[in-house]
């Protein structure tokens, strides 16, 4: 039997998404100058009111330690005056990009005269579940909303003073500017319990992204009942080819392991060609000491690199996101290949080479949502790829695959138009 607390969750989870639903339909008809300015009177918004962002991120910053946030993550939930700025500012990106929604994909005129046209339109309701970060609050509502979409957002509890005191504030603009008043709406309870709730409701939600840890996601995927795009972990490698530029190989791999460690598209895996192994992973090891980052290898590499530890099967599938790499040395291109397909996400893979027959080969058989050549695995990431913004990084192959941008949150649908044709 049903407690009065779970039939009150059952209530309130299933008004919400009936409220997106309805938001939904009016969203998918909004005009792109409509949303334009509703996004830019919200970044003006968050200067000006400013002041009650910072009061409500104290909130959090005060509760942090007893949710068990090391200073890190304490860090990255703390808002300042230049990170609002900055949060404005990437509003106002999202706002100046083109409008995907009623794009003509695709238009043929069938002999009988009908007109088949494949326009883009907006998926309709995103459930968003994510972690910590108020940023992301903003930018998930811009990005979701700028597609067409309604979104419900569930923040972490983290953060929870900080996401209600900006989505307050895209409430107040939306208002102003005649946006359906349930575009954006955010969980206001931190029981876990709600989430589930609304993983049923695949009459009334069109897709939910998960955006955080493994556990979480994992969570997610084992419980909707409507479409989840998603990313699990990100095992990221750089190969380094016998014909590689070893100095641009150093840079590469430093850049993509140590620039951010504990983010998904971080390099985790180093694989070296035999032909280079000698010259490239002694200096490696040395600008890897001077990062503080422990190397776990094959027998070969530990020859090279002394302060290396034995690398195991684990360590060869594992996303550390921290200052671990796994490394091996490999007899061929088809070696590398083949030991990144059997242990990566298929997340973000690169390869140094001056060889234009083995990138090619590489792009065509590693199977990853974004392949390098000759440049950082921390490229992949929708700012980076002149997206604007995006809501998560997917390694699935449908719907979306690689940084899902405002395309990514889009549909089509087939508008025939006639003169009065019938079949026969």
């Amino acid at each position: 039997m049903s407690t009065a607390a779970q039939l009150d969750l059952e209530t309130y989870t299933r008004t919400v998404a009936q409220q997106a639903r309805e938001a939904s339909r009016a969203m998918a008809s909004l005009t792109g100058a409509t949303k334009i300015a509703w996004l830019n009177a919200t970044a003006q918004l968050l200067r000006e009111e400013s002041g009650a962002v910072l009061e409500a991120n104290a909130q959090d910053i005060e509760a942090a330690p007893g949710y068990g946030l090391t200073d890190a993550m304490i860090d990255r939930l703390r808002l300042s005056e230049d990170r609002i700025e900055g949060i404005a500012k990437a509003l106002e990106e999202v706002a100046a990009l083109g409008d995907p929604i009623g794009r003509v994909m695709d238009s043929t005129v069938r002999p009988n005269g009908l007109r088949i046209n494949k326009v883009q339109v907006p998926l309709g309701v995103v459930f968003f579940i994510y972690e910590s970060r108020p940023n992301v609050t903003a930018d998930a509502a811009a990005i979701c909303a700028k597609a067409g979409n309604a979104v419900i957002l569930r923040g972490g509890k983290e953060a929870i003073h900080s996401s209600r005191a900006i989505v307050d504030l895209l409430a107040k603009a939306a208002k102003q500017h005649g946006v359906p008043e349930h575009a954006v709406q955010l969980v206001s309870t931190t029981d876990r319990a709600a989430v589930g709730h609304f993983l049923k409701m695949n009459d009334l939600i069109d897709v939910a992204i998960p955006r955080g840890g493994e556990g979480l996601i994992r969570r997610v995927v084992a419980e909707a009942t409507m479409p989840v795009i998603k990313h699990f972990d990100g095992n990221c490698h750089v190969y380094v080819d016998a014909d590689a530029d070893l100095e641009m190989a150093e840079a590469i791999v430093l850049n993509s392991k140590c620039q951010r460690m504990g983010v998904c598209n971080a390099c985790e895996s180093l694989l070296v060609h035999a032909d280079v192994a000698g010259e490239f992973l002694p200096r490696m090891g040395k600008a890897f000491a001077a990062q503080g980052v422990e190397v776990r290898g094959c027998p070969r590499t530990c020859e090279w690199i002394e302060a290396a530890k034995p690398a195991t099967e684990e360590d060869y599938a594992a996303e550390f996101l921290g200052p671990v790499i796994s490394a091996k040395v490999v007899a061929s291109l088809d070696e590398a290949m083949a030991h990144i397909n059997r242990y990566g996400s298929g997340h973000t893979d690169a390869i140094v080479t001056r060889s234009l027959e083995a990138a090619r080969q590489f792009t065509d058989q590693v199977d990853s949502s974004a392949v390098m050549i000759n440049a950082s695995t921390r490229f992949n990431d929708g700012g980076e790829f002149g997206l604007g913004a995006e809501i998560g990084i997917s390694t699935d192959k449908f719907h979306a695959r690689g940084p899902c941008g405002i395309d990514e949150l889009t549909t089509y649908k087939y508008v025939v138009q006639g003169t009065g044709q019938v079949r026969s």
